[in-house]
């Protein structure tokens, strides 16, 4: 993040724009919404720069810029034709640590200002870094469609009652709780309405109802999918952004955490081969803990929280201690391994069958029903069979499946750097080795996996974009 997003309290801030053309005019126009002190300097001005002099909403110098101009000032816009005016004042500006933009000049911008959707006191702040200036033209459109009017009347309502919140409830995390079911119920509706009597009535109600509550902690055991963010599900996300707490694994992409709310805490339990930041059950007592605290916890997992997740485990945990939760499926990392790869886990030519089993190593061997798992038209999913693959194969081989079935192995599923390897039962091994196949990889078994040179859809949408 090259331009850190702030917003500054224009109350006593002193802007200079330096131009007074049509270009100047968009950011007068603008800096005019705040409550700073506006200054323009310039031989000459537009129309608009004019008759917002003349309303005296801005002071107005008719003359050429002078380097005593920048004096005293807390930022300034440069929106000359003149390039080597601008990068004058480019170099005065940063020589006095003053903040200084040049119109449609990146380079010589310390500051940019964003795309906005102003719905004050609520206001949406865009930006591209100077990079991607029609797309985000596009994003702000689709916000001004999206977001009412009227969602000012919210932050008002807000603005006034926000003393009153804060002494009746003495928790942060009560207040956020009490304002989110006020802006997401009938109180915001009454307010958009504008009902102002009626939502008054029913926020002091409201308000007297949680002053004498204790908030009470809740558990979502969240798949994460495979990896690829746009996968998640709905209902996924709106628990990630209302968490309080955040327990994750090593398998949830940075990508995925980012969407998380901003100030929850996050708390690391990944596990890795022979190395566990925690043990399960210590894990499972975490999530109890921070529910007892009254917190929102999000127990994030790769994948499916019931394939491999251990979350039934977590569960039993948190109904012994009589804590609520919500589970919410995720793609498992077969199904999007799979899709991605673009082997069809079955297909009425060669699989009406699929069997998830564990590769994962126990006392150097692997205990599975290897007579179960070799069967006609059957397709095998391996998780974290990577360490044990030579065992997998041996074992597969030995109860009759032929050495020359197809095997994949895919690495980093679903995201920008997914890799596929392809062999049979007997060469993959030396395939694997010499592609430096490392986890997260899963392994699938099976003919299904010849139909990836036709169905091959990921890589070759990667390959033309």
């Amino acid at each position: 993040m090259r331009y850190f997003p702030i917003f500054i309290d224009s109350k006593e801030l002193d802007f200079l724009v330096v131009g007074a053309g049509e270009v100047a005019a968009r950011k007068v126009e603008l800096l005019a919404k705040s409550e700073g002190n506006i200054t323009v300097v310039a031989p000459w001005a537009c129309n608009t720069v004019l008759k917002m002099a003349e309303e005296g909403l801005i002071t107005l110098i008719n003359r050429p810029f002078e380097s005593t101009d920048i004096d005293d000032r807390d930022l300034i816009f440069v929106a000359t034709d003149n390039g080597e005016l601008n990068a004058s004042i480019h170099a005065m500006a940063t020589k006095q640590k003053i903040l200084v933009n040049v119109v449609d000049n990146t380079p010589l911008c310390k500051f940019i200002t964003p795309s906005i959707v102003d719905r004050s006191p609520v206001v949406i702040a865009m930006s591209s870094g100077g990079v991607a200036p029609v797309l985000l033209r596009y994003l702000r459109q689709k916000l001004e469609s999206w977001i009412p009017q009227k969602i000012a009347k919210l932050g008002e309502f807000s603005e006034t009652f926000r003393d009153q919140v804060k002494h009746k409830l003495s928790s942060v995390t009560a207040r956020r709780y009490f304002w989110e079911e006020v802006l997401d119920g009938p109180i915001a509706e009454q307010i958009l309405n504008d009902n102002l009597g009626e939502a008054e009535s029913m926020f002091e109600d409201k308000l007297e109802e949680h002053g004498s509550q204790t908030p009470t902690g809740e558990v979502y055991l969240v798949g994460a999918g495979p990896g690829d963010p746009d996968l998640l599900t709905f209902k996924a996300l709106r628990l990630m952004q209302k968490a309080d707490v955040v327990v994750y694994d090593r398998l949830v992409s940075k990508d995925i955490l980012e969407l998380v709310r901003r100030d929850a805490e996050k708390i690391y339990v990944g596990k890795a081969k022979s190395k566990h930041t925690l043990p399960q059950q210590e894990i499972n007592e975490l999530l109890a803990t921070e529910a007892l605290k009254g917190n929102r916890v999000v127990r994030l997992k790769g994948g499916d929280p019931f394939v491999f997740g251990r979350g039934g485990e977590e569960l039993e945990t948190l109904v012994k201690h009589n804590i609520r939760f919500q589970v919410v499926p995720g793609i498992t990392a077969a199904t999007g391994a799979a899709s991605y790869a673009g082997i069809p886990l079955t297909h009425r030519d060669h699989a009406q069958s699929v069997v998830f089993a564990t590769g994962h190593l126990k006392d150097d061997s692997i205990n599975l029903d290897w007579p179960a798992l070799v069967q006609k038209n059957q397709t095998v999913v391996f998780y974290m069979g990577l360490t044990g693959l030579p065992i997998i194969c041996e074992q597969l081989v030995a109860h009759g499946m032929p050495s020359t079935t197809p095997i994949a192995m895919i690495e980093s599923a679903t995201l920008p750097h997914q890799r596929v390897v392809t062999g049979t039962l007997e060469t993959i091994q030396e395939i694997a080795q010499e592609a430096q196949i490392k986890p997260p990889s899963l392994i699938i078994v099976g003919t299904v996996v010849n139909l990836r040179e036709t169905l091959n859809w990921y890589q070759i949408a990667k390959s033309t974009h």
